[in-house]
């Protein structure tokens, strides 16, 4: 694929605050700038002009910036694990206003998806299957308002990369059911979203391209070698702890070992969903299988990790799109996006 050489803004989060119930982790943040100058170091490769333009909380500065930069493209790498979808949006938005291209969805897809509920419910409204009883509960009392069938995964409902998702997050009675709703009001200051926990295998669907999207290689999560006691979900150990057992004892293996036909049924999903947040130029989404084998949708992504020989590079690895490529294959896609958000279609 060749593109002509461009001047590429690489956006990414210059703020280092904590997130709430977890630590400071300095060494996530200097793995975020390590993994900035690496893609840095490929765009230029590519022959781009690169500009790395770390942003904290002032936009009107930022707006400045950008005017005097006058890129291209901004490959938008902004994350805020802090603030949330309000700031992403904000920053998305800002840069589709000023007229400049940006690799990613925009900010219509990045908000509806910080809301695991809100995205949910739009996945069920266009008939794609989301876990059963999927509710959300915005105070202890919600929790005697339904009938529950246990076990149930419960959660923060506008939170990503695994935050509040711990040991404890399946529950398999009322009463702590109650427990992990009050902590996570208390906690995140958000409501708690409740679903029934799916037993069944679980799947990462990488998304790739703009107005042609494709499904990469599916990648399974692998619980296998987790003790009893310790449930098999993606949790914020998992993800992140490296010495903790459930980042030890869970891996991933992609390519996943999956009938064709069932292959072909997640891939369809996964890529409805995508289309049905407005989700643009690459994403990620995780399904799992209910007790009947059927896939059934747990999260939207539409701005996942792009870091090195993992998630959504390993998968386009497997289809033999090497790292450089991906990173061109993006903002291709971001070239060939509408000039405002509203002009994209949904299902």
């Amino acid at each position: 694929m060749r593109i002509k050489p461009l001047h590429i803004v690489l956006l990414y989060n210059a703020s280092t605050l904590g997130t709430p119930d977890q630590p400071d982790d300095s060494s996530s943040t200097d793995e975020l700038r390590r993994m900035i100058r690496r893609m840095a170091r490929v765009l230029r490769g590519l022959k781009h002009r690169v500009t790395i333009l770390p942003l904290a909380q002032n936009l009107l500065a930022f707006q400045h910036r950008l005017r005097r930069l006058r890129p291209d493209v901004v490959f938008n790498q902004y994350d805020d694990v802090v603030n949330g979808a309000l700031y992403e949006m904000r920053v998305a938005a800002l840069v589709r206003m000023l007229g400049y291209p940006m690799t990613g969805s925009p900010a219509l897809a990045l908000g509806l998806t910080r809301s695991k509920y809100m995205t949910a419910s739009l996945l069920h409204g266009v008939g794609i299957l989301i876990p059963p009883k999927t509710e959300l509960l915005e105070r202890i009392g919600d929790v005697d308002r339904h009938t529950w069938q246990f076990p149930l995964i419960v959660q923060a409902s506008q939170e990503h990369a695994g935050i509040g998702l711990e040991r404890d997050s399946v529950v398999y009675s009322k009463n702590a059911l109650r427990h992990k709703v009050r902590h996570i009001l208390k906690t995140y200051l958000q409501p708690a979203l409740a679903q029934r926990f799916l037993p069944g295998r679980e799947f990462n669907v990488g998304i790739l391209g703009g107005r042609k999207p494709c499904v990469l290689p599916l990648a399974e999560v692998n619980y296998s070698e987790l003790p009893p006691d310790i449930p098999p979900i993606m949790s914020y150990a998992a993800k992140w702890l490296e010495n903790t057992v459930e980042y030890k004892k869970t891996s991933v293996i992609c390519p996943a070992l999956v009938e064709p036909e069932l292959a072909r049924e997640i891939g369809r999903t996964a890529l409805r969903s995508f289309r049905a947040v407005s989700g643009w130029g690459y994403g990620r989404v995780d399904i799992r299988l209910d007790t009947a084998g059927q896939p059934r949708v747990l999260e939207v992504n539409c701005n996942p990790s792009l870091e090195e020989d993992v998630a959504l590079a390993r998968s386009a690895a497997a289809t033999g799109i090497q790292y450089p490529q991906l990173l061109q294959m993006i903002i291709k896609a971001a070239l060939e996006h509408t000039p405002f958000d509203v002009e994209i279609p949904m299902l």
